[in-house]
């Protein structure tokens, strides 16, 4: 398992944002954490990822996290939104159980 992060360098509110993204949902958020961001952050609409600043892209590369393309961010947002899907209908059966 492995965190990636992109180098988008997306201009947005005075600051150059870019995605943190990894192998499975769990791995994601505990890194997250490690980087001192909220769970609050977390986006999950469209593809699962934090959007971090080029400062904490750097902290995230010393801790380990992977320098990866596009195709590899976008790869990783997929499979967590399956993985995202597999949790939402287990937790609604649970619910009518």
């Amino acid at each position: 398992m492995a965190v990636y992060v992109d180098s988008e360098e997306i201009r947005w509110r005075g600051k150059v944002w870019c995605h943190l993204v990894a192998d499975s949902l769990d791995e994601l958020h505990i890194f997250a954490a490690r980087l001192g961001l909220r769970r609050s952050w977390f986006q999950s609409r469209n593809y699962p990822h934090y959007d971090v600043t080029m400062s904490v892209r750097e902290r995230a590369l010393n801790m380990g996290a992977i320098d990866a393309d596009r195709e590899t961010i976008v790869g990783c947002c997929k499979q967590m939104k399956m993985e995202l899907r597999r949790q939402m209908l287990a937790s609604s059966a649970c619910a009518e159980a």
